[in-house]
């Protein structure tokens, strides 16, 4: 199988000219890296990072955005699936990404955010209109969606050299997930709680208006940084370099009916994607229920808060830290991810076990144990997300980054949608979802354990160009 769905010769051919006026009498590629690639790389994880706080912005302050708008807790989880829904379209913007370029793709992500931010700070005295508004804001946010979680790899492709390609991945990818963390921060340092407001006010209303002035501004505020955003990629955001990076850069890629054809016909990319898509859809939907998990273990919702926030703000910081590990250590992607699905499935059992209802068998539970493991979770699984986006692309190339990463991305909020679904029908108890998680991370580790890796696109740059 792995013979037969193996790139051929042809598809790897360079397009670069070279030159054997080297040194050491090797055939050097023509390829060159420009240092305005770190500001196309900062243009799109800053717009990345904004999607992010815009998808999250209302599930920090709930409370706030209940008593202020009169949101139900549908209202809340609707405004949260805006995210997920907005990946239905995901297929027109990877053909989009595919024969437009990334400028055209980004322009039009940035200006759908530029409109959804827009439209949600317009200032309203109608509450029933506005929360028309807000909801439309966060549908257009959301179709901005997947450009900035699966161009990350097209990206560092374009414009960075192999031996800084997946810190870029890293880097682009995971911006996305600090700016959803960081609306945990921001949300409830601006915005006051009902129980704060109700001692500075003497009324409800007073209280109310209070709220919806300090939320127009987190709304303000949003809507101007991602209009300065969208100005700067307007004005400069090419989508590739004069001269590619590297020999893989500039090679022929599939077409776009070509590419889902060999995408459904790869057993390998089939394993892999569905060792990166379950784990993660089911991390998102039980980050998103956190709060309600923890309540039997009496933890508040703030504390929540900042275990799903340490936990996201880890998984960043060791993602790009491993990146840089994989970048400088070629040819080793399964093994860093049979090492963080090992991390993993033993932190999501130690967590499981200590939440274990108290008619069962199961760890002490003490506040140390549970931050530990809860974030410990957190950091191995999303710090995967670059590693397992540089090895789709290794596995399936030449098929285009986008595309593949645009259907991974698709299928784990697929996943994240069916759990979500399920909620709905059993939340009484929700310890289902502790094993849910656990079983996820196992299972992940099997097909990782079974995936016999491959390297054609590292072939072409190191190979090939001499």
């Amino acid at each position: 199988m792995g013979a037969l769905l193996s790139s051929t010769e042809d598809e790897r051919e360079p397009l670069l000219n070279t030159t054997p006026q080297s040194d050491s009498g090797f055939v050097q590629p023509a390829g060159r890296v420009y240092s305005r690639r770190w500001l196309v790389l900062g243009l799109f994880s800053v717009l990345g990072f904004m999607q992010g706080m815009v998808w999250n912005t209302w599930g920090p302050i709930q409370n706030s955005a209940k008593q202020a708008y009169g949101f139900t807790s549908i209202d809340i989880a609707m405004l949260v699936l805006c995210g997920p829904v907005g990946f239905i379209p995901w297929f027109l913007f990877m053909w989009l990404m595919d024969k437009k370029g990334l400028r055209v793709t980004m322009l039009l992500s940035a200006f759908l955010m530029v409109v959804g931010t827009g439209v949600r700070s317009i200032p309203l005295t109608d509450l029933s209109i506005k929360k028309w508004l807000i909801h439309g804001g966060q549908l257009l946010n959301g179709l901005a969606g997947p450009t900035f979680m699966s161009a990350p790899p097209l990206l560092s492709t374009t414009w960075f050299a192999p031996d800084q390609r997946a810190t870029a991945t890293a880097v682009a990818a995971l911006l996305s997930y600090l700016g959803a963390a960081c609306s945990f921060l921001i949300g409830p340092l601006v915005v006051p709680a009902p129980n704060q407001t109700a001692v500075l006010h003497c009324s409800a209303d007073k209280s109310s208006a209070h709220i919806r002035d300090r939320v127009q501004i987190v709304l303000y505020a949003e809507f101007a940084m991602v209009f300065l955003l969208f100005a700067a990629v307007v004005a400069y955001f090419p989508s590739r370099p004069p001269l590619p990076p590297s020999v893989a850069a500039a090679s022929q890629r599939l077409s776009y009916r070509s590419s889902f054809c060999r995408l459904l016909r790869n057993f390998r990319f089939l394993m892999i994607a569905l060792a990166y898509s379950v784990p993660l859809g089911i991390l998102a939907g039980w980050s998103g229920v956190l709060d309600m998990i923890l309540t039997p273990a009496k933890v508040s919702q703030v504390h929540a808060g900042w275990i799903g926030f340490w936990s996201t703000v880890g998984g960043c910081v060791v993602g790009i830290g491993v990146a840089r590990f994989a970048d400088s250590m070629r040819g080793m992607l399964k093994l860093i991810l049979l090492l963080m699905f090992s991390g993993a499935t033993l932190s999501s059992t130690w967590l499981t076990l200590t939440c274990l209802p108290d008619s069962g068998s199961h760890l002490p539970l003490t506040t140390a144990t549970l931050y530990t493991s809860c974030i410990l979770v957190g950091i191995f699984i999303i710090s995967s997300v670059p590693m397992f986006f540089e090895l789709f692309i290794e596995t399936v190339y030449p098929v285009p980054e986008g595309i593949t990463c645009g259907v991974v991305t698709f299928l784990s909020n697929l996943f994240m949608g069916a759990l979500l679904f399920f909620l709905t029908f059993y939340h009484t108890d929700l310890s289902w979802l502790n094993w849910c998680l656990t079983g996820s991370c196992l299972f992940s580790l099997l097909l990782i354990l079974l995936f016999r890796e491959s390297y054609d696109r590292l072939y072409l740059d190191v190979f090939v160009s001499v």
